[in-house]
């Protein structure tokens, strides 16, 4: 595959880029980490890190958008990926875009994944031109559930998410959304702008 173009995105302290090889090794540890992963079934293997790498680099070459490496300026060190994705089938929202983020324990409770998503967000309601997007994650979840909120996200609906066993404690879901005119309202002068 020829290089992927991935357009980088700068916020006041986060940059936002590709995939080289600091940041591969970085989301293969993330994805390693048994409470980064709390939320999901498993931790993933580097061999499963490296799918979702040529899943990532895929979405960026055909759609011209994806998951993003978040590096904090003041470290140098990606903290993990903050992007767009498509909604899987079987869930409310399906067929269209999700905004999802995975961060390093480094990197909680810093503001980062709002401040990440905002700049992806902008993103995807400007020169993507998408109406609505979407963001699911277990009921569990609650610390995601807060950045949707401080996004301005709405919940949408609580469903059981197909992929997972019945009776395992992360198949309950809830699902969010967001539309291009709410978001606008929200960054224009005066509106309520994320925090």
């Amino acid at each position: 595959m020829a290089e992927v173009v991935v357009p980088p995105l700068v916020t006041g302290r986060l940059r936002l880029g590709g995939w080289g090889p600091a940041e591969r090794e970085a989301l293969a540890a993330l994805n390693a980490d048994p409470e980064v992963m709390r939320y999901f079934p498993s931790t993933q293997d580097r061999a499963r890190t490296d799918q979702l790498l040529q899943r990532i680099e895929q979405s960026f070459a055909e759609r011209g958008w994806g998951l993003w490496a978040v590096t904090p300026v003041a470290t140098g060190v990606c903290i993990g990926f903050v992007g767009l994705l498509a909604m899987p089938d079987g869930v409310p929202g399906a067929g269209g875009v999700e905004v999802g983020w995975r961060l390093a324990r480094s990197g909680w409770g810093q503001g980062y994944a709002t401040e990440a998503a905002t700049a992806v967000l902008d993103h995807a309601f400007g020169p993507v031109g998408l109406a609505e997007v979407w963001s699911m994650t277990a009921v569990l979840n609650l610390p995601s559930q807060a950045v949707m909120r401080r996004l301005g996200m709405e919940l949408h609906t609580r469903f059981e998410h197909p992929a997972l066993e019945v009776g395992s404690p992360l198949r309950p879901h809830v699902v969010f959304r967001t539309t291009a005119q709410a978001w606008r309202g929200r960054r224009a002068p005066g509106g309520r702008v994320p925090a």
